[in-house]
């Protein structure tokens, strides 16, 4: 059985200071302690439904604003995914899917092509999660995360009301198109499944 793909690293900032441990080939535990509850609840959530194994302790200056807290952790986590796959040999490459939470549709699609970029859309004017949370710093996070594990995501919120529930199937989604486009194909174990032979 082939080794699983991991990568841990630390990034500190004049704003945060980030561990992080991923292994993506693992069972959906995690261990997630950023200051902001609501974006635990999230990456907790990611970790389960993509089957990774995840580990994050962030320190950041939530005093002021939760903006550099989520997009460094979006920076650091994009680098692991992007570290841990490599020359990603045999991987599907694309995941995607329509995601529902109670009165929410999601549609997500991603290509781990090398080539990052975020497509993102949601309804105007939603409101924060609870009293603090800005719905805003969820594209953030996408914006941050996409860019560095070198991945082409587009995002749309279909339709919802309630940003809680909005929020989770956009995380939920990424998750499970994530998982998908990164599993291993074993017709293609040893080859980089582009005609430019490299991702």
């Amino acid at each position: 059985m082939a080794e699983p793909r991991k990568h841990s690293l630390q990034r500190k900032t004049g704003e945060t200071d980030i561990r992080l441990e991923l292994i993506v080939d693992g069972t959906g535990t995690s261990s997630v302690t950023t200051g902001v509850p609501f974006f635990d609840h999230m990456l907790t959530l990611f970790a389960k439904h993509g089957r990774f194994d995840l580990s994050v302790e962030a320190k950041g200056d939530i005093e002021i604003d939760f903006h550099h807290t989520v997009e460094d952790t979006g920076i650091v986590l994009g680098q692991a995914f992007s570290a841990a796959l490599g020359e990603k040999r045999g991987i599907f490459r694309y995941g995607s899917g329509h995601f529902p939470m109670d009165e929410t549709l999601v549609r997500v699609a991603l290509d781990v092509s090398g080539r990052p970029y975020l497509d993102y859309r949601a309804p105007d004017g939603v409101p924060h999660v609870g009293e603090k949370f800005n719905f805003t710093l969820v594209e953030e996070f996408l914006r941050a995360f996409a860019f560095n594990a070198l991945i082409n995501l587009h995002v749309e919120i279909l339709y919802g009301r309630d940003p809680h529930h909005m929020a989770e199937a956009v995380f939920k989604g990424l998750a499970r198109s994530l998982d998908e486009a990164t599993r291993v194909d074993e017709r293609i174990a040893g080859i980089v499944p582009s005609t430019k032979e490299v991702l």
